[in-house]
């Protein structure tokens, strides 16, 4: 069936065919030249659409095998976080990385090689995967892990699907006692503040993550609030939520609906941020359920619709730890001097360089900014993508859908080739090929 597809951002638009994934042995007959993997559709730009075929991967999505003594399980690709933390929280076991939606396959956070908010301590997703497997061109079902095969895997990790179909994932859960989180608040008055709170925040708390205010000029450019969290023991949880120790899912109730005129712009942008900082700083510590406190925007549906029919770009950059002060008061400079603003600006620090060959993360600190797409913008995010490339930055693929060919190239200069190199030796440019990576040179 050929549909028209986007990614989460609702911009580009391609056409292609779609194709239900068929059980694993099988997929390999379902390859043609211009396949990429689909999971939820999550990325934001063009990552998991193909440029010929679509196979989309929801119907692998089921639990394999667990065991209950050391959390190792073993899933389907397709099966969504959602489904995952659902069936497993209630008995104790939540994932030990998740990114900010849990409308995401656990072949997408592969893929993408996902971080969260406790990149500090825990890395990113990929760093707990024990095995994956990977369905091939020629009609093999390959085993991968960090001894077995360890180029496939590290190639696949942040890969963003471009060296097979993932079709099953292996990885350890962690243990919790409740299903609720110990929060605090910390208003900050400027980036350099900021900054620092964050660090501070990482040192005691497993969970750290700053909010910036997108109204802030001049002086308090960089303001915002600093987010930190642990996983609450049943021991300290509030006698009156003991009777409900792992909460349901709460997110989703309310349903945007397509609207003719988008509502986010100028005016709601600095009534929405002074909104949020009200809410967030009413008690700066708190007990927040999972739900709350690791996909807020969750609790609304479709929320990607408030930026209308032309969509939004989300603009994620890492840069390392040296250059970093600078290259983030420069980025907001940039903005505030073109007049945009962004109608969400979330600063996390990353603790290590990813493990896969193209994974996001590295040593230092990332910025992730969602903007309208208007006719200022490109100009914009090509000021921006110097300002990183200089600084020997990169920009999150997941994320991406505009970043040029030549620029994309030299921030990974290095790490490309080699990525190129293993496509080409085991001939798999021909075959898994997707918009992005066309875009990009992949």
């Amino acid at each position: 069936m050929r549909v028209e597809l986007s990614g989460f951002g609702g911009w580009p638009r391609h056409r292609t065919e779609l194709v239900p994934a068929p059980p694993p042995a099988r997929i390999p007959a379902a390859l043609v030249p211009g396949t990429v993997a689909r999971g939820n559709g999550r990325a934001y730009g063009d990552a998991a659409i193909g440029t010929v075929r679509t196979l989309w991967t929801g119907p692998l999505d089921f639990v394999e095998a667990f065991d209950a003594q050391s959390g190792r399980i073993t899933v389907r690709a397709g099966l969504l976080l959602s489904d995952l933390i659902a069936a497993f929280l209630p008995r104790g076991f939540f994932p030990p990385v998740v990114p900010g939606t849990r409308q995401v396959s656990l072949g997408g956070m592969v893929a993408a090689d996902v971080h969260g908010k406790n990149h500090h301590r825990a890395g990113s997703f990929g760093d707990h995967v024990e095995e994956l497997e990977l369905a091939l061109p020629e009609g093999t079902l390959l085993r991968c892990s960090p001894t077995r095969n360890p180029e496939w895997f590290s190639a696949t990790v942040g890969g963003m699907g471009l060296t097979g179909v993932i079709v099953r994932i292996t990885l350890r859960l962690m243990r919790v006692e409740t299903g609720w989180l110990s929060v605090r608040a910390a208003a900050t008055p400027d980036l350099a503040a900021t900054m620092q709170a964050l660090v501070a925040a990482e040192r005691a708390f497993e969970y750290a993550v700053a909010w910036l205010d997108g109204s802030a000029r001049g002086p308090r450019r960089g303001a915002g609030i600093v987010l930190a969290g642990d996983h609450l023991p049943l021991a300290e949880l509030p006698g009156d939520l003991r009777a409900v120790p792992f909460p349901p899912a709460r997110g989703g109730r309310i349903t945007m609906p397509p609207l003719p005129v988008p509502p986010v712009n100028r005016l709601s942008l600095s009534v929405l941020n002074r909104l949020y900082r009200t809410v967030q700083l009413r008690r700066l510590e708190r007990v927040e359920d999972w739900d709350r406190w690791f996909f807020p925007l969750d609790a609304l549906s479709g929320w990607n619709r408030a930026y209308g029919p032309g969509g939004f770009v989300q603009y994620q950059f890492a840069v390392p730890e040296g250059p970093a002060r600078g290259v983030l008061g420069a980025v907001l400079e940039r903005i505030a001097r073109r007049g945009l603003r962004s109608s969400l600006a979330v600063l996390k620090r990353f603790g290590r360089e990813g493990r896969g060959l193209l994974s996001f993360p590295l040593r230092g600190w990332t910025l992730a900014l969602d903007f309208p797409r208007t006719r200022d913008l490109p100009a914009l995010l090509a000021e921006l993508d110097r300002i990183v490339l200089e600084a020997g930055g990169r920009i999150y693929l997941a994320k991406d859908a505009r970043l040029p060919a030549a620029t994309f190239a030299r921030m990974e200069e290095g790490r490309l080739g080699r990525f190129l190199d293993f496509r080409e030796r085991h001939g798999l440019a021909r075959v898994f090929r997707s918009h992005l990576s066309d875009r990009l040179g992949l």
